[in-house]
């Protein structure tokens, strides 16, 4: 599949408080995500303590997001070739996010209010060897590894 619209619907689904967490982590596994260069690296920006590679469904997300920064940044920012990479959500998620030696996550559509969505790096989204809470599930019945 990969396609962006799924992962959309799906991501709509869970902030409407539907839907199946792990399907909608299995989506953005399959889904193909547009992520932007910044400087030489991948777009990532640090919140409460996370580093979060920002991901687009497609090239409207990304266009809202430079719109976005226009507004931060200056009107340079939205008229300028964006740079972006194309990973499939699993790529960012075992390979992407563990290389980033810090704790991470991926963080989609971030320019839309009501349809961005976090990937924290927990256990069940992201390798248990980065996740920030595998120690702790290691107390839990069953291991906590159901979302």
């Amino acid at each position: 599949m990969g396609d962006g619209a799924a992962l959309v619907e799906r991501m709509a689904e869970r902030r409407a408080g539907v839907g199946d967490p792990g399907a909608l982590v299995g989506e953005l596994r399959r889904a193909l995500v547009l992520v932007p260069y910044d400087r030489g690296g991948l777009w990532t920006a640090e919140f409460g303590g996370i580093r979060w590679v920002c991901g687009f469904t497609d090239e409207a997300a990304l266009a809202r997001f430079a719109e976005e920064r226009a507004g931060v940044e200056g009107a340079g920012v939205a008229s300028r070739s964006w740079e972006y990479a194309v990973f499939r959500g699993a790529r960012l998620l075992d390979e992407v996010i563990p290389a980033m030696g810090v704790p991470a996550g991926v963080a989609v559509n971030v320019a839309d209010p009501d349809g961005a969505m976090l990937f924290p790096p927990v256990v069940g989204i992201v390798p248990d060897g980065v996740a920030v809470d595998a120690d702790a599930d290691a107390d839990v019945p069953g291991g906590g590894r159901g979302l």
